[in-house]
Order: structure tokens, then sequence, then C-alpha cells
């Protein structure tokens, strides 16, 4: 079972990278999605500062750990979500 997590990571100068580094970064975490399988899923980033948010699903942490060494993009932190609530959950 997929579980989604929360990564962050410390990249100094990011929010300052022009589209042509952002894709750079894009396809190194594409092409180390597609060595580690089918169980990662990559669904998307907020950049913000010298840091990026990533919104991942997986089975473990250990698989986003390996991402991390085959796309040599660092991992800071990295936080299992266990519940999303938007502003329709007050209308439960």
């Amino acid at each position: 079972m997929l579980k989604r997590f929360v990564i962050e990571r410390d990249i100094p100068g990011i929010g300052d990278f022009s589209l042509t580094e952002l894709c750079a970064a894009s396809r190194a975490s594409n092409k180390a999605l597609a060595d580690v399988g089918p169980s990662i899923q990559w669904q998307h980033s907020y950049i913000a500062g010298d840091k990026t948010f990533c919104i991942y699903l997986a089975e473990s942490e250990a698989e986003i750990q390996q991402h991390s060494e085959l796309s040599g993009i660092p991992v800071g932190k990295i936080t299992e979500v266990h519940q999303i609530i938007d502003p329709l959950t007050a209308n439960n």
C-alpha cells in the first residue's frame, strides 16, 4: 500500500533557479523514479526560498532515500502524512 509523504529538501538558491535548471532537476527525479520502480510516485513540489516541499506516494521511506541517492537530490526530512483535511472537511 502506498503512503503519502512530505519530503523537505534544503537546496540553496532553488528559489532563483531558472526554468532550465528546474527542468534538469525534474528530469533527474523522473529517471530515478523509473529506476526505483512503480511503487514510488512524485505528485508535486512547492518551492519556497531555499527549500522544496515535495509530495510523494511510496511504500516506504527507504524508497524515498533510494530515489534521493539515484537522483542526487538531497533529503532533509521525511514526514508521513496521516490525514488530509481541506475546507470541505467542515461539511462532515
